[in-house]
């Protein structure tokens, strides 16, 4: 459930950035798409499976160098924006990050 819930919150996060660049909404543009579907595979592949911490909170950055970049583009700019366009993703997120902590 958990990691549906990211694995969501990672689709809605790039199609805020990916619209608010002007790009068609729910429809992400070519490199959005691409990063879109590394990062899903990257939370498909977890190594700690259901007991995944938030990726900010990871010990273990599974992400390129490249990609990591760009995600963390995408959730500066969106990550502010899930509380007003998608609040019970955002306050879930904020639990798990929470969570992560302990």
């Amino acid at each position: 459930m958990r990691l549906r819930r990211e694995a969501k919150t990672i689709k809605v996060m790039i199609d805020i950035y990916c619209a608010d660049r002007g790009h068609a909404k729910n429809v992400p543009c070519e490199s959005c798409a691409e990063l879109r579907d590394y990062a899903l595979l990257r939370v498909e592949n977890c190594a700690f499976g259901s007991r995944k911490p938030v990726c900010a909170k990871c010990p273990t950055h599974c992400y390129k160098s490249g990609m990591r970049d760009r995600i963390r583009e995408v959730m500066r700019h969106a990550g502010p924006r899930m509380i007003v366009r998608h609040p019970a993703l955002a306050i879930m997120h904020l639990f798990d990050s929470a969570r992560s902590r302990s």
